[in-house]
């Protein structure tokens, strides 16, 4: 029975490996490291670390870097951030790529709805105004910005990666979501712990979908231009 099973089972392997690499590195690991950082702040009183690097945000903040990290937060907030989603994915379905732009829209939209749920579910305090830039609403834990910021940089990654233009795509899709997540930290609305959670939830969110997505559109797999420009 074993030859057998291995003899079905290779193939399966080489033929999926692909999908289960992703689902390996990209739900389960950033899964179990959300968690831990679930754990450590709702049962063990969070990080020393987190008030440490808010405040060396605070002693750095100068005039010019708080505009860039104010308008990194217009930019990727609930004003601007939909609707660039959305102009991308019209953009996608005009060149033939129309499971991309459904795609994209779905990573963004659904890690919004996971944030919003999440808040309600942890319910943990935003840090102290004294060293906040903005007095922002809502609860802090996982931060939204990087949640949703990191679900679009994610995705848009995914959805180029067998372009031509697949790498300078991933490399602004981690660097976008980076900025906007640092931006949280200077601006003092949230804690590290905060961003850390948002990028892992959207990473695991991002890569859950996609395996999903594409078993029931495979083109998700290639260029959202079609055959010629798919590596």
């Amino acid at each position: 029975m074993f030859p057998h099973s291995r003899r079905e089972y290779l193939p399966f392997l080489r033929q999926h490996w692909r999908s289960l690499l992703l689902a390996l590195l990209g739900v389960l690991v950033p899964f179990a490291l959300f968690t831990h950082l679930t754990y450590e702040v709702f049962r063990e009183g969070g990080f020393p670390w987190d008030r440490g690097v808010l405040d060396w945000y605070a002693q750095r903040r100068t005039p010019a870097l708080t505009w860039v990290a104010e308008a990194l937060a217009t930019l990727g907030g609930v004003a601007v951030l939909p609707f660039v989603t959305l102009l991308v994915a019209w953009l996608l379905a005009g060149r033939g790529g129309r499971a991309h732009g459904w795609f994209l829209v779905s990573g963004v939209a659904g890690a919004t709805l996971l944030n919003v749920t999440a808040k309600l579910v942890f319910q943990r305090p935003r840090p102290d105004e004294l060293l906040a830039v903005l007095n922002e609403p809502g609860f802090s834990f996982p931060s939204g910005h990087a949640m949703s910021n990191a679900a679009f940089g994610f995705a848009l990654t995914l959805v180029f990666w067998r372009s031509r233009a697949g790498w300078p795509v991933a490399v602004f899709g981690l660097l976008w979501a980076l900025a906007v997540g640092a931006s949280r930290n200077y601006l003092g609305v949230h804690y590290p712990s905060d961003v850390l959670a948002g990028f892992t939830a959207s990473v695991a969110w991002v890569a859950g979908l996609y395996t999903v997505m594409a078993r029931r559109w495979p083109q998700l797999r290639g260029s959202p231009a079609g055959p010629r420009d798919t590596r």
